[in-house]
């Protein structure tokens, strides 16, 4: 189920417009614009649209309407206009003070796949991330600190592969400064591209990292030159972008741009106050077997300490525990500093803002509060979801019919980074052909209530990185549900191309297989008339399909009864020699005729069309 997450309208609505909530019933509607239900009702059904009072109404139902008696309305999400109330009682968007003392800023490292990202950081903090992920890929966001002449720096290392673009927004949008890693033996990519476009969007100083000067096909110059066009002009070509060679391998660099960083920082002079409630922001949940929901955080104000009520969108807890970036458990964070936290109540949705609440009560308020309107949200798009996919049964003769089909899926995921990630890719994937339905998605292991969900809705499950227990794996068996798991997104993606492409019904082509053009005419007794033709292209074949053309129409369609050389039968006739060509049901022959054979072959249909 997608859960959305909810920012305040700052912009006040203009006078005379009305606010509505998406997926307001013609009872709740009306009135908003002094009018009963049963205008509405009466109105929609005038228009082809069969609703009841208590039936929740699509956005093109109440434009349509308020357009009718010139009413201007703006449509908002369930709870959006109660979610400025509840920031407020939690001090979010509250300014720092000036005078708050400095903090270690937030380096964000971005790039291009397989430039290097990962290692970089690995050769800063002197640990091994690399090893541990599957490819060498980089699965979700890892926040990590390091010290560098006695000052703080916290590094957040986003994931390069394309599929996840929202992730790396996210990074970028929870940073100070950004890192660009281009690898000097490969250049500008496109994700190099993605990343500088991310970075530019949050108004962020760039600091350049061309790695892999060690390798022999290494041109920095060209690197530098990529990188100039995309707006980075170098500090030493007269632009403001600072530029450092490293080797992630060998660490040559490494030391020069924590340096180079550390200057940046002092230049945009980071302040935030350790003092009051914290707040900050969600940069990765999961659902941990053991430990329960684990929400790596961000803190971005105050200081988070163990026993404060903490709210993370709809999800809330006293904090149990607090986790550095290097598993050690700490009893309080301070700005800039990134920790893993135990005691929430759910897994957070990674992009949330959290906060501390003045007092539990006050938590569990927001947090109910929260979650009543997004799950009013999200009931119109799970029902659109679970009636709009095909049953098993039907699916082919949809597609033959010419209609959508629809493949069903319940995605789950390790963390919700991942989650995010799997789900928009997915939907990349739709054509006019075949759409993608997520009938439900969400953090944690395979379980039984998903094979229940799946049967239900004749749904595919696909795990990335998780695994379905026993218990999941017999009732597959007994629902006939199909999982799928995976650890690397590429191969998830290609899977799931090619079910969607055995989805498609085939086209049928046809295929010319010969030409004959009539050079004179026979009439045998008891036979009829046989054409005397030569062959001008292909072959001929006994019982092939044929097409009958005179002057490039076509004037009749049938079958080659028979096929002579000479005085014999032959059951094909090649290119270049003559032939007698006998028609089933067809005698007005005439010479210059042509006659055309074919065959239809089944050609198997891709995504692009």
């Amino acid at each position: 189920m997608d859960v959305p997450t909810y920012t305040p309208r700052h912009a006040a609505v203009p006078e005379g417009v009305v606010v509505v909530e998406r997926a307001s019933a013609a009872q709740d509607f009306g009135p908003k614009l002094n009018r009963t239900a049963a205008d509405v009702v009466r109105f929609l059904m005038q228009h082809g649209e069969m609703v009841t009072a208590t039936q929740s109404l699509s956005d093109e139902m109440m434009e349509l309407f308020a357009a009718e008696i010139g009413a201007e309305i703006r449509l908002v999400d369930p709870g959006e206009e109660q979610e400025a109330e509840l920031r407020k009682l939690l001090g979010i968007g509250v300014a720092d003070d000036e005078a708050a003392p400095l903090r270690p800023p937030v380096v964000t490292v971005m790039g291009h796949v397989d430039h290097g990202k990962t290692l970089l950081l690995d050769r800063i903090r002197n640990t091994n991330v690399v090893d541990g992920e599957a490819g060498g890929i980089t699965q979700h966001i890892g926040a990590y600190q390091v010290e560098r002449n006695d000052r703080g720096l916290t590094f957040v290392d986003t994931p390069g592969h394309e599929a996840f673009t929202a992730m790396r927004a996210r990074g970028a949008g929870a940073t100070d400064i950004v890192v660009l890693v281009v690898a000097a033996d490969d250049g500008v990519m496109p994700q190099t591209t993605e990343a500088i476009n991310h970075a530019k969007a949050a108004d962020v100083p760039i600091v350049v990292a061309v790695n892999k000067i060690d390798r022999p096909n290494a041109d920095i110059q060209r690197t530098v030159a990529g990188v100039a066009e995309q707006g980075l002009v170098p500090e030493a070509w007269g632009g403001e972008t600072i530029y450092c060679e490293v080797s992630a391998l060998t660490g040559q660099g490494i030391e020069e741009l924590l340096d180079q960083i550390l200057l940046v920082a002092e230049v945009e002079d980071l302040r935030a106050s350790p003092d009051g409630r914290a707040g900050g922001v969600v940069l990765e949940s999961n659902l941990d077997i053991g430990r329960g929901p684990v929400a790596t955080v961000l803190v971005q104000r105050g200081t988070l300490r163990i026993g404060d009520p903490m709210v993370a969108g709809a999800s809330w807890g006293r904090v149990r525990a607090l986790l550095d970036d290097r598993g050690e458990a700490v009893d309080e964070a301070v700005p800039s500093t990134p920790v893993q936290v135990l005691g929430l109540s759910e897994v957070a949705i990674a992009g949330d803002a959290f906060a501390v609440a003045p007092n539990e009560k006050i938590a569990g308020r927001v947090a109910d509060t929260r979650e009543h309107w997004q799950r009013l949200s999200s009931l119109g798009r799970e029902a659109h979801a679970l009636s709009g996919g095909a049953k098993l049964e039907d699916l082919f003769t949809r597609i033959q019919r010419g209609e959508t089909a629809t493949l069903n899926a319940i995605v789950k995921a390790d963390v919700n980074g991942s989650l995010e990630a799997v789900t928009e890719s997915l939907r990349k994937l739709e054509t006019g052909d075949v759409r993608i339905a997520i009938v439900h998605r969400g953090v944690g292991g395979i379980t039984e209530n998903d094979i229940q969900l799946a049967s239900a809705s004749n749904a595919t499950i696909i795990g990335f990185n998780v695994r379905p227990d026993r218990k999941a794996r017999e009732a597959a068996d007994v629902e006939n549900v199909e999982i799928r798991t995976y650890e690397i997104i590429y191969k998830l993606l290609e899977d799931v191309s090619s079910a969607m492409v055995g989805m498609l019904a085939p086209d049928i082509t046809e295929v010319v297989t010969g030409e004959a053009e009539v050079r004179q005419i026979f009439r045998i007794p008891r036979v009829g008339a046989v054409a005397g033709c030569y062959v001008q292209n292909g072959t001929i074949t006994r019982g092939a399909k044929v097409r009958f053309l005179r002057d490039g129409t076509i004037i009749w369609k049938g079958a080659v009864n028979s096929l002579k050389r000479f005085t014999d039968d032959v059951r094909e006739v090649q290119s270049g020699y003559e032939c007698g060509i006998g028609l089933s049901n067809f005698q007005d022959l005439k010479a210059g005729d042509i006659i055309e054979t074919f065959e239809e072959r089944e050609v198997a249909r891709t995504l692009d069309g």
